[in-house]
């Protein structure tokens, strides 16, 4: 019985795959883009240069708000 249990609660969270955002990220130093799942693979936040600040890249598209 509860081997059925376990089985139905694997298979529920199975079921709900988690939503993968593509941020991607600047150097500040050197320029060179990286992805926020190439920097979660390593051990460190560091570019290939060393440098450990990053920027986050903005999209071209400006947004216009009316004022009420």
């Amino acid at each position: 019985m509860t081997e059925e249990i376990t089985e139905e609660i694997t298979e529920e969270v199975e079921e709900a795959p988690a939503e993968v955002f593509d941020v991607h990220y600047a150097c500040l130093r050197c320029g060179t883009t990286v992805s926020n799942t190439e920097l979660s693979r390593l051990p460190e936040i560091k570019c290939i240069c060393g440098f450990r600040v990053f920027t986050k890249n903005r999209p071209l598209v400006v947004k216009t708000i009316n004022a009420i």
